[in-house]
């Protein structure tokens, strides 16, 4: 079953637009969570990365 990212529809998989407003449905919804959380996983990481960076970079005497 593919569900609307819009409206939250479910719909049978051979459908290709949601009935109910009519926006294009995902390709699945196993591809679109594998998606999620690898955007997620990389979000994590360059936020890490940047936190890393400023560590270094900002001055350390504010004392």
């Amino acid at each position: 079953m593919k569900t609307c990212l819009y409206c939250q529809q479910r719909h049978a998989d051979a459908r290709q637009a949601c009935t109910a407003c009519g926006m294009a449905l995902p390709a699945s919804n196993v591809n679109v969570q594998a998606r999620r959380l690898q955007r997620f996983q990389w979000f994590c990481l360059s936020l890490a990365l940047g936190c890393i960076a400023l560590f270094f970079w900002l001055p350390r005497d504010f004392y």
